[in-house]
């Protein structure tokens, strides 16, 4: 059974945002489509390998992402939450363990704002991983960028 987005305070939340110069069908689509998804998922230097990509709710992510130096990193998510196009949520059954939820919200016919957040059970597990992750979704979405250049050719 798909679980509910579950309720945070400002201290276990991770926030990130960025206006995207794409209409918000594209950006939705970068994220729901797993031939585009998976082309800037991660940090710079990182791949991906998708193994499932069931987008429905209830639905499993499984991937693994190879990263530039070293490592490969299991990630075993299920979708939650989905509102074409405005939202997808999703949770991670691996460690370490969040919601995540994406929210694309129409600027204008080619500006859409994008709101990414991490959303901790408590501020604890927030704050472990929030040095680390603000600059890397920075990066991330960095790498959305490019490949939204390339679905607008």
């Amino acid at each position: 059974m798909p679980t509910e987005i579950i309720n945070t305070t400002p201290d276990s939340e991770i926030v990130s945002s960025r206006i995207f110069d794409v209409a918000r069908e594209i950006l939705y689509s970068a994220w729901s489509k797993p031939n585009h998804l998976k082309n800037w998922w991660g940090p710079n230097g990182f791949t991906n390998t998708f193994n499932t990509f069931d987008f429905r709710v209830g639905g499993k992510w499984s991937f693994i992402m190879h990263g530039p130096d070293k490592g490969n990193y299991a990630n075993e998510c299920e979708f939650i939450k989905i509102d074409e196009p405005s939202l997808i949520a999703w949770k991670r059954h691996s460690k370490p363990h969040f919601q995540v939820v994406a929210v694309f919200e129409e600027i204008s016919g080619n500006k859409t704002k994008l709101i990414f957040k991490m959303l901790f059970e408590t501020a604890e597990e927030c704050r472990k991983i929030k040095p680390f992750v603000v600059d890397k979704n920075e990066e991330n979405f960095d790498r959305l960028e490019v490949e939204l250049t390339k679905m607008k050719q």
